[in-house]
């Protein structure tokens, strides 16, 4: 079966087609060759977002923060590390246990219990360990039946109850943070990949940026779309300075081609054209600049219905100027393989223009308007044979026209002079005929 091309990020090409194509490594481990050094030695530059999406920001001098993360405690919970939680989780239950140990043993000094053989309030709690013990019981519902409270001591009955309620409140509200800490669909992110690389390259004879999106699991991602921003210093016209101003990269949120059916790995395209921040970028400018492309993918879990957002991001140095993707999908009798091992390689396009976007449109609408005075010279010069070719045939029509009237005057005169000679031999013979007869 031929390739087949049903979608403008999908490729699907044979495995014949696939073996041609020359390729490049890079340091994630994907691809089989040798990465070009002029990409490798680039100048250190700072991100904004790292390779694996976290964002490279420190918070400081933030007014109130403790204050602030404590008014949101399930958040925080959720959001800190599991060393964190664990601590949380050990603290809170035995900090109630302890509380209410405490509570206890202050109601039987209180009552006395302490020091009787026969306890008022708690049955068989004659100590602080013995409190606790209890605390832990009561708490915990477990219940080993040889201390309990008594009805002669209403407080202890009150903190019993009270006890309950709470720990079932500690209960939810830890198993709750555990339980959306282990569903937080960050985690799906590890099997979604960006290409470590972007390239530039020709596709539909427009000058593209491109990169490359796959899913590693077989589970969908539903409702997934693609977008990205530019990152990059600049200063207004009032003398403003912007560090890090940031500009939308068009992917076809107009058109929908942003939303994708991301199945097999899929390569974004962005179309340099007017509206795009790279359109007087040329080679040696992009190389050189100082920017960084973010590029977010952003879909819902299918096991969970949770959203979850995939990062990554390109500084110039991760551009590859006239590079194309190898392609990963190939077409087999009954099914499609997809080979993940050619996931980062790519192979050099020499036809590939070096000059910016702007440039390429002028050079072509140069081009058309030179093929458009041409057509037009053209046509004056077939308009002006054409006029001379009418002048000629109306010329000889009307040579025609002379010649036929000056064939009929003078036929016209004959007729009249043979018309007058016969009068006359016809005036002439009558006298003789009356001659003759007399």
């Amino acid at each position: 079966m031929g390739s087949l091309r049903s979608h403008r990020y999908s490729i699907v090409s044979s495995e014949e087609d696939g073996m041609k194509l020359a390729s490049i490594a890079v340091p994630n481990g994907y691809g089989n060759g040798n990465v070009n050094k002029g990409h490798t030695e680039q100048k250190c530059q700072s991100r904004f977002v790292s390779k694996d999406g976290h964002c490279n920001v420190q918070f400081i001098n933030m007014s109130e923060k403790g204050q602030r993360y404590l008014a949101d405690i399930f958040t925080t919970c959720v959001d800190v590390r599991w060393r964190w939680m664990f601590l949380i989780f050990c603290l809170s239950f035995l900090l109630s246990w302890l509380f209410f140990g405490l509570v206890f043993w202050v109601v039987a000094l209180v009552y006395g219990d302490l020091e009787n053989e026969t306890q008022l309030c708690v049955s068989n709690v004659d100590s602080f360990t013995a409190a606790f013990l209890f605390s832990v019981e009561t708490q915990t519902t477990i219940g080993y039946g040889y201390r309990y409270v008594t009805e002669e001591c209403p407080i202890a009955v009150f903190m019993v109850v009270f006890q309950s309620i709470v720990g079932c409140i500690i209960d939810a509200f830890i198993i709750g943070a555990v339980m959306a800490k282990m569903a937080k669909p960050k985690k799906r992110n590890e099997t979604l990949v960006f290409s470590h690389f972007a390239t530039v390259a020709m596709r539909d004879g427009k000058l593209c940026l491109m990169w490359r999106v796959g899913n590693l699991r077989k589970s969908h991602l539903v409702e997934a779309h693609v977008r990205a921003q530019l990152l990059k210093s600049r200063t207004t016209v009032e003398g403003e300075f912007i560090p890090l101003d940031q500009v939308d990269i068009d992917v076809g949120f107009d058109s929908g081609i942003d939303r994708i059916f991301l199945v097999s790995p899929i390569t974004i395209v962005h179309e340099i054209d007017e509206d795009s921040p790279f359109y007087e970028m040329n080679k040696q400018e992009l190389e050189t600049s100082e920017f960084e492309i973010v590029v977010i993918l952003e879909g819902m879990v299918e096991a969970t219905a949770m959203t979850t957002q995939c990062r990554s991001s390109y500084v110039a140095g991760e551009i590859l100027w006239g590079h194309r993707f190898e392609p990963v999908l190939f077409e087999e009798k009954n099914y499609y393989k997809v080979d993940y091992s050619r996931f980062e390689n790519t192979y050099e396009v020499p036809s590939t223009p070096i000059c910016s976007a702007r440039e390429l449109a002028e050079k072509k609408s140069n081009a058309s308007s030179l093929r458009n005075s041409f057509c037009y010279e053209n046509e004056v010069a077939l308009e002006k044979v054409e006029m001379e070719e009418e002048f000629e045939e109306d010329s000889s029509r009307l040579m025609r026209d002379v010649e036929v009237s000056a064939l009929e005057d003078i036929t016209t005169d004959l007729v009249s002079s043979v018309e007058c000679n016969l009068d006359s031999l016809a005036l002439e013979a009558r006298p003789l005929t009356a001659e003759s007869e007399i």
